[in-house]
């Protein structure tokens, strides 16, 4: 059985681990390809000449429910998440059940991978489910009682006080170096959160080697751009997306995301370096060597919302190896990986102050001058939809009401709506970007701008503590009316109808998809919050005053919110700008330009060639093709990744929001993909293009389901 540490790292540095297989070898999987997140393999089995004869494999069913789950392929056996957190080894070449490791709970947090371990005998499986970690037998998925607690650590402890006060999920998998597994993970985006720190621990026995404080603490760099307690108490600032790993130099890259609050800075002043950064790390100690902020002082939401990919690119007639990154607001940046240096230019340009008491916007934002951002970063009116005349009269007429003309890195005004550019879902998202041998890179991506404004928190505290909680940690997803903002974020309006009180709260404490947990708020407020969604009111007794928000060690909620994350869309539910509402894009990141861009995704009722929304990433082959879900209409398809034209697609029983897994096993090149639908008590949006689909007519499985050609090859 082969080390996928080994087999990553050769596939980083470009080396095939063979030209030729013999029949029954395996071609294995990692998480996006390789330790350097490159979604990238040599196969060529699968070609544009003869991709259309692809056929459905095999099929393994799991549970309803949303998945975002990457199976990993080693040595002929595939390791994959199922909704509710359970973890299977099937035989990669026919599906069949080797084994199941139930952790005993079930877990609505996006699971979107694993990592691994060793080779052979030794090989060790790292798994995160819930706020657990375990490291797991490969041969027999039971948990290694040498790892921590009886096979588990709790990845809540080492971060702040109690673990029990802390609410931190590994919802992407991190980087394995040597000994180590280097982790970052998910924490709640409003006060109260958990710290976003990196950390490293041991693969064999569980212990913490090392942190990064992406809150920096005294006497570390970037502690003067913070407020001087702010380590004490400030959230977030991490990188819930996950790491890439230049394995031959020992350098980890994490990209993170905005401190906590997302959308009002008062009480986090300063630049507040290390978020919305692309940080370099020195694997073995976590020593910082390098970093770069997009977003200074955000108060946008502006994550770094997908992992850094590493390739090799000419630069002024020499090879360099570099790293690439994305974000919300739609950039691509490209830097030397040892150096940071840019290798396209970044200028940092002025923007307008806020008006919100005491906020204080930052006076200038960086943006790169090449390539061209890949969705909306300034809006006019001759940017406005012209889908009807209807459409076209709407959209006027709330683009002239709007905060700051359509510019973006406009600070959001109290009482008046501002576009947020690229947008709440704008870029790539979480599936990341592929790149080739050749330096070239592409990126799915989202073209719908945000709108939001400001309120004062004060002013939504007066009706109860389960309204002032709904509306100080929940509206600002989905609105303060409950009514959500399709296709991400669902309508609560019903929810009573739809689940259980229990129910509501479990998803509460533990988030579920896209919705982070809250665990960190005291039982008294969960437990009103809950009352307020299904009644309306809070509980009979309940306390009124501000306080009963706090958690366990946060001070206050925050002085002001926004009044939600909203995509920008008309009466009928489509965007306000034109068309093509998503996109596939080929970038050549050797020169900046575009090779090919196509409309991708589906928008309520309207055609292909509108696109939309999509979450997921693709998969590049030797064999000259990219694969990809990510869209709402259950479809897994192939292009040509020369000029985007599409070559093939399959209907699945279920959306396909997940990044595909593509491998060699019994002389056959797979492709695998997790479908998933959900009957899900958190809603259902419309469109479905969220992580809580729903299942599909005449009662359809998700699951995980394999494509090859037909026969022996």
């Amino acid at each position: 059985m082969r080390s996928a540490f080994l087999l990553g790292a050769l596939a980083a540095t470009g080396l095939c681990v063979g030209a030729a297989l013999a029949a029954g070898e395996t071609r294995d999987w990692i998480y996006n390809g390789s330790p350097a997140g490159d979604h990238y393999t040599s196969l060529t089995q699968l070609t544009p000449a003869n991709v259309a004869q692809l056929q459905p494999a095999w099929k393994y069913d799991f549970e309803p429910g949303g998945s975002q789950s990457q199976p990993m392929v080693i040595g002929g056996f595939l390791y994959g998440p199922t909704p509710s957190g359970k973890l299977v080894a099937l035989d990669a070449a026919t599906g069949a059940l080797k084994w199941t490791f139930n952790p005993g709970f079930n877990s609505s947090q996006p699971i979107r991978g694993l990592q691994s371990h060793g080779s052979g005998a030794n090989l060790r499986l790292l798994y995160s489910v819930g706020e657990f970690l375990y490291a797991l037998d490969a041969a027999t998925g039971k948990p290694i009682p040498a790892f921590g607690q009886n096979g588990r650590i709790d990845m809540r402890a080492n971060l702040r006080g109690p673990a029990e006060e802390n609410g931190f999920f590994m919802t992407s998998p991190g980087s394995v170096w040597r000994d180590l597994y280097i982790i970052s993970g998910r924490v709640s985006e409003s006060t109260p959160a958990s710290p976003g720190d990196v950390r490293a621990f041991d693969v064999n026995t569980g212990k913490l080697r090392w942190t990064f404080h992406t809150v920096p603490h005294p006497g570390e760099p970037g502690f003067e751009t913070w407020p001087k307690d702010a380590y004490k108490t400030q959230g977030g600032a991490n990188a819930w997306a996950g790491s890439v790993l230049d394995a031959r130099r020992g350098i980890v890259f994490v990209a993170t995301g905005s401190a906590a609050d997302d959308f009002f800075g008062g009480e986090r002043l300063g630049a507040n370096r290390f978020a919305n950064s692309l940080i370099a790390l020195d694997a073995r100690t976590g020593k910082r060597l390098w970093d770069f902020q997009a977003v200074h002082h955000d108060i946008w939401d502006m994550d770094f919302s997908a992992p850094p990919v590493l390739l090799t690119v000419m630069h002024g007639g020499k090879a360099v190896e570099a790293v690439a990154a994305t974000n919300k607001l739609s950039y691509l940046y490209l830097f030397e990986r040892t150096t940071g240096k840019p290798l396209f230019p970044i200028r940092e340009i002025p923007v307008a102050a806020s008006t919100v008491p005491g906020e204080k916007a930052w006076p200038t934002q960086p943006v790169p001058t090449t390539p061209r951002p890949l969705s909306w970063t300034r809006v006019t009116e001759n940017d406005l939809s012209d889908r009807s005349p209807a459409a076209r009269i709407w959209a006027r007429d709330s683009y002239a009401a709007m905060n700051g003309g359509g510019k973006q890195f406009t600070p959001m005004a109290i009482g008046k709506e501002t576009l947020i550019l690229a947008g709440f879902i704008g870029g790539v998202e979480w599936g990341g970007m592929a790149a080739d041998r050749k330096g070239v890179v592409y990126a799915n991506a989202t073209r719908m701008p945000g709108v939001s404004n400001i309120v004062e928190s004060r002013s939504l505290l007066s009706s109860g503590v389960g309204e002032g909680a709904y509306r100080t940690q929940c509206a600002g997803c989905h609105g303060m009316e409950m009514k959500g903002s399709p296709p991400m974020f669902p309508a609560l309006t019903d929810l009573k109808s739809r689940a259980s009180a229990s129910e509501i709260t479990d998803v509460i404490r533990n988030g579920r998809g896209r919705m982070p947990a809250f665990a960190n708020l005291a039982p008294a407020t969960i437990a009103n919050l809950t009352a307020y969604l299904t009644t309306g009111t809070d509980l009979p007794g309940a306390d009124r005053p501000a306080i009963s928000l706090q958690g366990r060690f946060a001070p206050s909620v925050t002085r002001y919110t926004s009044t939600g994350n909203r995509q920008w869309l008309d009466p009928e539910g489509y965007p306000g700008t034109k068309p093509p509402w998503g996109t596939l894009n080929a970038i050549d990141m050797n020169t900046g330009r575009y090779l090919w861009t196509v409309p991708f995704g589906v928008t309520g009722s309207m055609g292909p060639e509108f696109g939309g929304a999509n979450t997921g990433g693709g998969v590049i082959t030797g064999g000259g093709l990219l694969f990809i879900g990510a869209t709402s209409d259950r479809k897994l398809h192939a292009y040509d990744s020369r000029n985007g034209k599409l070559l093939w697609e399959a209907t699945l029983p279920a959306s396909a929001q997940a990044t595909p897994a593509v491998y060699m096993a019994g002389g056959r090149q797979f492709v695998v993909i997790a479908a998933s639908a959900r009957r899900a008590p958190m809603g259902r949006t419309p469109q479905g293009q969220d992580n809580s689909q729903a299942i599909s007519s005449g009662g359809a499985q998700g699951g995980y389901i394999a494509f090859a050609l037909p026969g022996k090859p």
